[in-house]
């Protein structure tokens, strides 16, 4: 992971403090197929201009590398001219997925409604999908960035809801059982899956193709991420404490990727302490109207 660029912020959400923490995961060099809109997007776009020039990204949708168009769209959109605009190459969901099968997609970041202890993906259904259930959007291209991407992060949020030990649907797939070579067996690519699951809380990785919580955010503990799980996961023996966004960081986030808010003002305040600790601001979810954001 990168090292963070800038002085630590004064004040921050928890959205605003997942998409830095994916952006500093950014490598130089590799090919990252993004999730259409949001927190994905966000995350590639800051990694980008802080941390890893040389990357590269094609959305869900196949564009290559598209810029914000600023102030209307921070690109939270597919399949239009805002969400292409300024790109290198207008492809397709194909061109890209057969790009991915050939082992040219490094790195996949999606979002999810669940995800089970090896790395499975909801974003289809919750509840009985052959009796009563809620229908959601579905995967779109989810399903063939977890199977052909060398890695996977995974963006979620911290609550025993996302965290399930059987998902209601496999959207898109993880370790599927958990049993050695079930990737290959179902014929997906050897050596890919997943790689990170990344909260507002915490960050997970995978040990022997099972969910292993790696590291902690310092507004919360082992036990309040645990609490706002489903199931209980693996625990490094050594719990990293994550690092909190810059100022550098959110200033690139708040005037130039999302001006209006649309990704980011999601999610509890968090404030640094005069002890330099950091702690939830008093007002619970949403945007604290005593935080007024710096743009």
């Amino acid at each position: 992971m990168n090292k963070p660029k800038g002085e630590k912020a004064a004040n921050f959400n928890e959205r605003e403090h997942q998409i830095c923490l994916v952006a500093r995961m950014i490598e130089d060099g590799r090919t990252y197929w993004v999730a259409g809109g949001g927190s994905p997007m966000a995350a590639i776009l800051l990694g980008k201009k802080l941390y890893a020039p040389s990357a590269i990204y094609v959305t869900e949708d196949g564009v290559l590398a598209p810029e914000p168009m600023l102030p209307l769209d921070p690109i939270m959109t597919m399949v239009s001219a805002r969400a292409s605009y300024r790109a290198l190459q207008w492809g397709t969901m194909n061109s890209v997925g057969f790009q991915a099968q050939v082992g040219l997609m490094d790195c996949g970041i999606l979002n999810t409604l669940q995800v089970d202890p090896y790395g499975n993906i909801n974003s289809t259904a919750l509840g009985d999908y052959e009796g009563e259930h809620r229908r959601f959007g579905g995967p779109g291209g989810a399903d063939s960035i977890a199977s052909l991407c060398w890695r996977t992060i995974l963006m979620t949020d911290q609550q025993k809801r996302k965290f399930v030990p059987r998902v209601d649907f496999v959207s898109s797939p993880g370790f599927l059982d958990g049993s050695e070579g079930a990737r290959e067996r179902a014929g997906l690519p050897r050596g890919t899956g997943p790689w990170r699951v990344v909260t507002p809380w915490a960050v997970f990785d995978y040990q022997e193709r099972r969910l292993r919580l790696a590291g902690v955010s310092p507004f919360v503990t082992v036990d309040d991420v645990l609490a706002e799980m489903s199931f209980q996961p693996l625990i490094a023996a050594k719990i990293e404490t994550l690092e909190t966004p810059t100022e550098d960081e959110l200033a690139l986030l708040r005037t130039e990727l999302d001006q209006r808010g649309q990704i980011t003002d999601v999610g509890r305040w968090v404030v640094r302490q005069d002890d330099g600790s950091f702690a939830f601001a008093e007002g619970g979810k949403g945007g604290d109207p005593s935080l007024p954001r710096s743009w």
